[in-house]
């Protein structure tokens, strides 16, 4: 029950606001700009993550930013898990560095789709969670070969993944996971509705696929 209602309020709101300036990173941008390859946001679709980061035809500059998005969410979380031993103080210091991440205050709130952090999240709060969200983005990919339709499939069912009996290797799903696993999976949703328009119209570049 004590988890269930978690720190003082007070403290809720310093986790959040922590969480939230480390997700606001824009990890993309610095990397893009401190390795000489110019301002991400002025190459591609002006994304700041990993994917569009892989356009400067840099791919250790795009696996950097992966890595460092994935992990913002992830530190953040496990952080605050670790000083309050708590499922709730973890959650909303994850999602509040979602959120960062999607909305930056350094970058006037024009962010990511935090699909990385997103992952990065899931595999913090319970590693066999983010591992089949993962395989099923995997899967996707493979089978559709669009990239944002496998992160909507992935996310979309990342919840439901959330309600298997994964007590069985040891790490339950509680109720503060599955509602920041909700919560990140509709924001995902939210940030590709330009995707979701270029699907259905099949105007959406395949994975691989040259840009016209």
């Amino acid at each position: 029950m004590q988890d269930l209602v978690g720190p003082a309020i007070g403290t809720l709101a310093l986790v959040a606001l922590g969480g939230y300036l480390l997700g606001s990173i824009p990890f993309g941008v610095v990397i893009t700009r401190a390795a000489g390859a110019g301002d991400v946001r002025n190459i591609g679709s002006g994304n700041i993550g990993a994917t569009n980061v892989l356009r400067t035809g840099r791919k250790d500059l795009a696996l950097a930013t992966l890595l460092l998005d994935a992990g913002k969410g992830a530190v953040a979380l496990l952080i605050a898990r670790a000083l309050f031993d708590s499922e709730v103080a973890g959650a909303i210091a994850g999602g509040a560095a979602f959120l960062g991440h999607l909305f930056p205050v350094w970058l006037k709130f024009k962010g990511g789709k935090g699909v990385a952090t997103f992952y990065g999240l899931l595999l913090a709060a319970a590693w066999p969670l983010g591992l089949m969200a993962g395989a099923v983005w995997l899967i996707s990919a493979f089978a559709f070969r669009y990239s944002s339709l496998a992160a909507l499939i992935s996310s979309a069912t990342a919840p439901l993944l959330a309600l298997l009996p994964l007590a069985a290797v040891g790490l339950p799903v509680g109720m503060p996971i599955l509602c920041l696993t909700v919560f990140a999976a509709v924001l995902i949703w939210v940030r590709h509705h330009q995707n979701i328009a270029r699907l259905l119209k099949g105007e959406e570049p395949r994975i691989g696929a040259k840009k016209a």
